[in-house]
């Protein structure tokens, strides 16, 4: 009721009534927003004995929300990256899944070598915009080994937006037609060559880690203990790298070359700076949330970031730049752990229910409509659905029928029952939150807490309405902003008013987040 509200309110009237007018005396000259991909709500706290470099200076000198929420169903990179500068659900930016992201085959990377990428399927604006309606000499670089992870924060912009495809960091047509002389200078030092046969080792002694290094239903049953080596080929370590703890200190080592090379935060306007690090979702998903190999990479990572804040302090003053660290999604453990506990978790699927499905289909319209299914969302056609004379509500309610009766599967939604269901009903909030006006889908459904859709062994993943894959992270930090560690619960699209309040900036549309009232004080 309250975004109905506020939709109906107009920009007009949310930017005068949330956003109170604010200049502040001394504003940021740049503001670094940090994505972890795949960062639990509870790492920082888990492993807080042994930080030493950026996550201890955060807990330290940062607001702290360790119970953010990415607050939508279908928890991956693509809606997650979309909430977090717009300030908007996945559902009202139209980015609900990876699959329906940033793929573009009309704008194609710059020197080929991998899938064309773009914002164009992103509705509204960001942050970006908002600097940009303000000074138009606003700049921003954003970085990411993963196309969506640089693209989505920043929304439809154009401007120094990269990622790492094959061996090298590029970008798609959509932002340019060449790479600038910066960038084809960082490529040519080959360092993801250079990295070839390096092992990954424990960072500190054994006796430091508590996990079990050893457990046969983690990476496929291969490679399974330290230490970790990457191919000899130095082709072959380039294209590795992403599995590797080595791809976020090269991403932070690419940002950092290229804040300065454009001057980010030597202006007495603020300049935007994403660095999206993906590794942890790499190794998460081998490894899983309670692996040796996940606490060590986040060592590694500790010691980094703290390398990277020094080294940007060095470009611009220390007291100039706003920090804010938060993740796209969590992460659910391993069924096969939780078996060994003696607890009950499971792989859902619902393959047989769609199998019958497409059976049904094609024997009456045969093979032309076709049905997608994304951690519980089953879509199709519905203009096809209804050109052929199948009744959509009929076909909806007999799948989730049999979606029912699958074992983990606790709750199922069909688009009428969707928007009967109470507001008291969380699971249909978040489905409510991820799916945008006129998407095509039939139903949607959601598992029970430990459980992980797909049939398939050796991996974990993210993606339910289930608190493992909702919390996470989300710190700011900078002058003014008041250290402390906040046990409620706040949003990912919480982040993006924040920053307009403390930027002095007004949104250009309604937004479905708030301020955060213990970083913006009373501004």
């Amino acid at each position: 009721m309250l975004n109905l509200l506020l939709r109906l309110a107009g920009p007009l009237a949310l930017a005068s009534s949330v956003f109170p007018s604010y200049s502040p005396k001394l504003p940021p000259r740049l503001v670094v927003v940090i994505i972890v991909d795949q960062m639990r709500g509870d790492y920082l706290e888990r492993f807080r004995t042994q930080w030493t470099g950026g996550f201890a200076r955060l807990l330290k000198d940062g607001s702290v929300f360790p119970h953010g929420l990415q607050d939508h169903a279908i928890t991956e990179t693509a809606p997650g990256h979309a909430t977090i500068l717009s300030g908007r659900d996945p559902g009202h930016v139209g980015i609900a899944t990876n699959s329906r992201g940033v793929p573009d085959p009309e704008a194609p990377l710059v020197g080929g070598g991998g899938p064309g990428a773009s914002p164009r399927r992103f509705i509204g604006t960001a942050l970006y915009d908002w600097m940009l309606a303000r000074d138009s000499g606003a700049r921003v670089l954003a970085v990411s080994k993963k196309d969506r992870g640089a693209i989505l924060p920043v929304g439809r912009a154009r401007g120094q937006v990269y990622w790492y495809a094959g061996t090298r960091f590029t970008t798609s047509r959509y932002y340019a037609d060449t790479l600038p002389g910066w960038v084809q200078e960082f490529n040519r030092r080959e360092g993801p060559r250079r990295l070839a046969g390096t092992r990954w080792k424990l960072l500190l002694p054994d006796s430091n880690y508590r996990e079990t290094d050893d457990m046969p239903y983690e990476n496929g049953g291969r490679d399974r203990v330290f230490p970790h080596q990457l191919p000899a080929s130095p082709d072959s370590a380039a294209l590795a790298l992403p599995d590797y703890p080595w791809m976020d200190s090269l991403t932070l080592d690419f940002a950092l070359n290229g804040a300065g090379r454009l001057g980010l935060g030597r202006r007495n306007r603020p300049d935007l700076l994403v660095v999206g690090l993906s590794a942890l979702d790499y190794v998460g998903h081998s490894f899983g949330p309670d692996s040796r190999e996940i606490h060590d990479h986040l060592l590694h990572l500790d010691r980094w970031l703290g390398w990277f804040l020094d080294s940007l302090a060095t470009q611009v003053p220390k007291e100039r730049i706003l920090v804010v660290l938060t993740a796209d999604h969590g992460v659910t453990p391993f069924p096969e752990l939780a078996a060994r506990h003696g607890t009950a978790a499971r792989r859902v699927s619902l393959d047989a229910v769609i199998a019958a499905a497409r059976r049904a289909l094609n024997d009456r319209v045969g093979p032309k409509i076709t049905l997608q299914f994304d951690e519980g969302l089953l879509s199709t056609d519905i203009g096809a659905l209804n050109a052929a004379g199948i009744s959509v509500d009929s076909l909806a309610t007999t799948l989730a029928e049999s979606a029912r009766r699958e074992p983990g599967v606790t709750r199922v939604y069909t688009p009428r029952s969707l928007r009967a269901a109470p507001l008291t009903d969380e699971t249909a909030g978040r489905w409510r939150r991820t799916l945008p006006d006129g998407y095509g889908w039939l139903i949607c459904a959601s598992i029970a807490p430990g459980d992980v859709w797909g049939a398939e062994t050796g991996w974990t993943t993210h993606g339910t309405t289930n608190p493992d894959d909702v919390i996470v992270p989300i710190v700011f930090m900078g002058k003014g902003i008041i250290p402390g560690l906040h046990g409620r619960a706040v949003r990912t699209t919480d982040i993006a008013p924040t920053l307009a309040v403390l930027l002095g900036l007004q949104p250009l549309e309604p937004l479905d987040g708030r301020r955060i009232p213990e970083v913006t004080g009373g501004r």
